[in-house]
This record gives structure tokens, sequence and C-alpha cells, in this order.
């Protein structure tokens, strides 16, 4: 067993199995659709030098559930179901190196999919997915002590355009929102604090925990803003995304908004990610807090996370839209910044873009890089 070992390749979404330098067995596999990363929750699939400690589920049927590593239930081929299950055999590792020391916290996994006809493409939450009979397969073959590799992407993946979210693809500010429905006197406040640090004022820093410590917001009231961001979409955003995506665009929100809020908003839109705040509620409804160490609390925090991207997928070209000094802050980091000021114009941002466009049908008038001009 000793001279065995897997070999993860996420350039070409396979696993490989090798006795010596003998190739014995080479799998279809989808790792994560974000790329390779090691942030706790990034949902991207670490690389580096691992180690196998424990297989799960020896001797249960192919396409049994687990949940919490434990069998719950079972899983027909063909049976519908959106949620991205594990099935059949789980094979846990543990990152031997500092990067990845906390993989088998993050619950990292080789595991069966009820999603196999994504195999061969990025589309796992950070696992490593295979077949139910490949997951049989290598589970029989695997030892708890045997190495595992997975090298560092090396293909460039896709084209990414980050927009914020607030007063670019909907008219509202979300923040404000939420301080509206604490009464007039909350809401001057918050919205004073919001345009400060949009206009580069205060730093965002400095405004996000007052803000949110003046407000409070419970359960309902969060919900009631998710469906005002629904009401206010910005006309002509809805085309645009489609159009991105049907030329190759990944696009993502970046936004100092609430992910909970902002979720539905990009399912209508039909963007997977959101990278935004999150925002935690007791069983109540009562309001718990919210991620403070989230990047795009702060200045400097878009850059951040497009620098993550950018490592996880290696894109061919990135752009970023927006309307605030963070936003215009990612500008070192892309390849192309659009400044937009079709709800709030700033005229620092239109000033430090690349191109400014105060309405979504001006993108018609716009060369995204390693594009065409963007069709009217």
């Amino acid at each position: 067993m000793n001279d065995l070992r897997l070999e993860v390749s996420i350039d070409d979404q396979r696993l490989r199995l090798y006795r010596g330098a003998e190739l014995e067995r080479e799998y279809l596999v989808s790792t994560a659709t974000k790329g390779a990363g090691f942030t706790e929750g990034s949902y991207r699939t670490p690389t580096g030098r691992f180690v196998i400690v424990q297989k799960i589920g020896d001797g249960e049927p192919a396409g049994t559930i687990f949940k919490s590593r434990q069998p719950v239930g079972q899983w027909q081929p063909g049976e519908a179901c959106d949620q991205d299950l594990v099935l059949t055999r789980i094979i846990r590792i543990s990152g031997l190196q500092a990067e990845s020391a906390n993989t088998f916290d993050r619950f990292i996994y080789f595991h069966g999919t009820n999603q196999e006809e994504k195999l061969g493409t990025p589309a796992s939450c950070g696992c490593i997915r295979l077949s139910n009979t490949d997951i049989i397969d290598l589970h029989d073959r695997v030892e708890p002590g045997m190495i595992v590799e997975i090298p560092p992407p090396t293909c460039s993946r896709g084209k990414l355009i980050f927009f914020d979210c607030d007063s670019t693809l909907s008219s509202i500010e979300g923040i404000d929102e939420l301080g509206r429905a604490r009464g007039a006197e909350v809401f001057k406040m918050v919205e004073h604090l919001t345009h400060q640090a949009m206009n580069g004022e205060v730093p965002i820093g400095e405004v996000f925990g007052r803000r949110m410590e003046i407000i409070r917001p419970d359960l309902a009231t969060a919900d009631a803003v998710a469906r005002l961001y629904l009401e206010t979409i910005v006309p002509g955003a809805p085309e645009v995304i489609a159009r991105l995506k049907a030329r190759g665009w990944t696009p993502v929100i970046l936004s100092g908004g609430f992910a909970p809020l902002i979720r539905p908003l990009a399912d209508a839109l039909g963007i997977e990610h959101v990278e935004a705040v999150p925002l935690h509620f007791h069983a109540d409804g009562s309001y718990a807090g919210y991620g403070e160490g989230y990047p795009t609390t702060r200045n400097g925090g878009k850059p951040e996370v497009i620098r993550e991207w950018k490592r996880a997928i290696l894109p061919e070209s990135v752009v970023m839209v927006g309307d605030g000094i963070s936003d215009l802050e990612a500008k070192p980091e892309v390849d192309l910044f659009i400044g937009f000021g079709g709800v709030v114009a700033r005229k620092a941002v239109e000033e430090g873009a690349d191109a400014w466009i105060t309405d979504m049908s001006d993108f018609a008038n716009i060369k995204l890089p390693g594009s065409d001009p963007f069709p009217a």
C-alpha cells in the first residue's frame, strides 16, 4: 500500500491512482466551481499534499445519502434533486502543509454525487466528487495513510466580471432600507453614514459596525429588504447579465451588502456566485450579528476578494462594475474598471474609471478585454 498514491488534476478534472510511477486507475471527477483555495467557507478545493485519514460507508448500498457522515436515506439514479448530496462513500483527507491544515475541519471529502452529469467540469462546493460506481472502487483500493496530491491549477479558466449590487444592479442601498424600517431618524443617520463611506469620506470599516449597532435588523425586516431588491432591479441589468454569460463571462456579485438579502436578486439575474457579508439571526428571528471579519466590511476588501478569485481559477480577463469608492479600489486588480452612475453618480468614481456608463445599455459601447465589442 505504501507505493500507492492519488493525484487530483484540477486542470483536467481527473483523479489518478498511481502505483509507484505507473498509472493504475483514472477517474473522472468534479472539483470546486470556485476553483482552488484554503479559506474556511470559501467553497474552494485546497491544493498541496494530503493524507487519507478516514473511510466511511463500507458496505452501504450505492446511492446512500450521508449527512454529518451518517447514512440517512437513499438516492435513486435519475431522481431530481437540487441539493449537492454526499453519496455512497466518503474518504476524508487532512492537509499536511500550513495552508491546508484546516482541510479536515472544512470537511473536504472524496464522495459520490447525485450530479454525475457534471463530472469532468468544476462543479462542487470544494469536495472532490466521483460517480457512485467509481467512489466504491476507489474506497476499496485506498487505506488511511495514503498520500494525496492536488497540484495548483495551471490553466486559465474563463472570464470574470464582478458587479457591485447596491446602486448598480439594484437602485437601493440595502443597509439604508434596513435603517428605514427602524424609522425616519434612524434612516437619515444610516443614509448619511452610507454616503460618507461610498464617497470615500470615512473608512468603511469605521462606518459598518456603527450602522449595524444602530439598526440591529431582525429576520422579517431582512426578508422585506430582500424582496425590495427584486422590485428595484436596474433596467437592462438582466439583459446585460444574460449576454455576458452567453459570451463566456462568469458574473459575480461583490458587495458590502448582506448575502441573504442579495441571494434572491442573484437568483433572479442568473448569477450563481455572491460575495457579500453574512448576516445571522437567532432561532426566533432576532438579530444575532454579522460577519465582522468578511473582507467587504472594510476598505480594501473588494480587491482582496478579487485576488482570491484570480488565484483560484486563473481567469483570462477580469472586469469590475460599480458605483462607489470601495469598487474603485479594485481597479488595480482588474483589466477594466467600469464606473456606473445610473443610480448615484460619484465624481471621484467617474474620474477614476476606465469607462463610465449611466445606463446598462451603455455596455454596447464598451470593448471588454478579450472580447469583441459588446452586442447591443
